[in-house]
């Protein structure tokens, strides 16, 4: 089995159901034996350019250990998923369980936010 890490974008209208799709692929995943190392919701961020009219997406990050048939079912389902606007897998040599530079970044962003709320309260 490969190690994949797959980034969504998921139309921000859609953001209450991003829980039921990453259960719905979790579960693809394990039952077809893989392993899921890590799951990061990013949440709604600010796009580079605009996709379909929309300035924002909701950002999701998974990082999985499965063989290919279930990759290539996983990514026909997000294909074919009209709330999925874009998605990337890329081939990762073993399998990343801590937080990506990225959660990291989001974390800062709300303690920061969390530190201001008190001040203007």
């Amino acid at each position: 089995m490969r190690h994949y890490e797959i980034v969504l974008l998921v139309h921000p209208d859609q953001s209450e159901q991003v829980p039921a799709m990453l259960e719905r692929y979790k579960g693809l995943v394990t039952a077809a034996g893989g392993k899921i190392h890590r799951v990061e919701d990013w949440g709604r961020l600010q796009m580079a350019y605009a996709i379909n009219k929309l300035a924002k997406a909701h950002y999701l990050c998974v990082n999985i250990e499965c063989d290919n048939p279930t990759l290539i079912e996983l990514e026909t389902g997000f294909r074919f998923n009209d709330a999925v606007l874009r998605h990337l897998t890329v081939k990762r040599d073993k399998a990343d369980t801590g937080p990506s530079p990225m959660m990291r970044r989001v974390e800062k962003e709300e303690a920061r936010k969390s530190q201001q709320e008190p001040a203007n309260a």
